[in-house]
């Protein structure tokens, strides 16, 4: 882990998002350094509910073993399987045999979906969560997580495409909550320029997150130039002063 690029990043998110909530990192690693292992249980939990512990400052990692569903299990690249009549699962059920999300509208719009949806194999044996401020020197984050809310993402999202000329700076993609924090972005940093993926619109996961809370992802590399263009971005301007200050709970026209 690069220390300077952690300690810039807390000092100016302190400076510019006051006491917003400090973003996760996900990484795949073969040890657990300090990691503690959710270990497998005798029911499947959402990964998203997992991570409040993590937000909250315990690191966990996760393996192929770990207690979550099917599909938190796929997202991570643990498992390319999909469960039984997962067309239908997604759709609109089976009657008296399978009750349907209802996300698509019907099995066969899940099938097309299927086939253009990503294939992902986990690099390693653990893939770790762990808070910005956590983070030791020998961790290697890929990808950074906010949990945030729609102020916070707008800074997010602004930053995102202030070094590029291009309108899709930020990828929303139809996916499992936990797609949108590991998959999706994870993937993301095989492309010469890297998106962020903005998510949590997972109506299965919303019950795990705060009302009002959306999650914005960004890969690595993409990350390190959003933080060293903070301090010549609009977030030093009037404009931002007036969200930063309603961020850190203070009156919008307070001196």
């Amino acid at each position: 882990m690069d220390a300077k690029l952690k300690q810039d990043f807390l000092e100016r998110w302190q400076r510019y998002f006051p006491g917003a909530e400090l973003p996760l990192t996900f990484f795949y690693t073969d040890a657990l350094d300090g990691a503690e292992h959710q270990q497998p249980a005798l029911t499947s939990r959402c990964l998203i509910c997992d991570l409040a512990r993590a937000r909250s400052g315990t690191a966990l990692a996760f393996d192929a073993r770990s207690a979550m569903c099917s599909g938190g299990l796929r997202y991570l690249g643990f498992v390319t399987q999909l469960r039984p009549n997962f067309e239908y699962f997604l759709s609109c059920g089976i009657p008296d045999k399978l009750e349907g999300e209802r996300y698509k509208k019907t099995p066969e719009l899940v099938r097309e979906l299927l086939e253009h949806a990503p294939k992902f194999a986990a690099p390693a044996k653990y893939a770790v969560f762990k808070r910005w401020d956590l983070l030791e020197p020998g961790d290697e984050p890929a990808v950074v997580i906010f949990f945030a809310t729609p102020d916070v993402l707008s800074g997010l999202f602004t930053l995102s495409g202030f070094e590029v000329a291009e309108t899709q700076s930020v990828i929303a993609p139809f996916s499992a909550g936990c797609g949108s924090i590991v998959q999706y972005p994870y993937l993301e940093l095989s492309r010469e320029q890297p998106r962020a993926v903005l998510g949590m619109f997972d109506v299965s996961a919303r019950p795990c997150v705060p009302a009002g809370t959306l999650s914005f992802a960004v890969p690595l590399p993409k990350f390190a130039r959003m933080v060293a263009d903070m301090d010549e971005s609009f977030l030093i301007t009037e404009s931002w002063e007036k969200v930063r200050r309603r961020i850190a709970g203070q009156p919008a026209d307070a001196s």
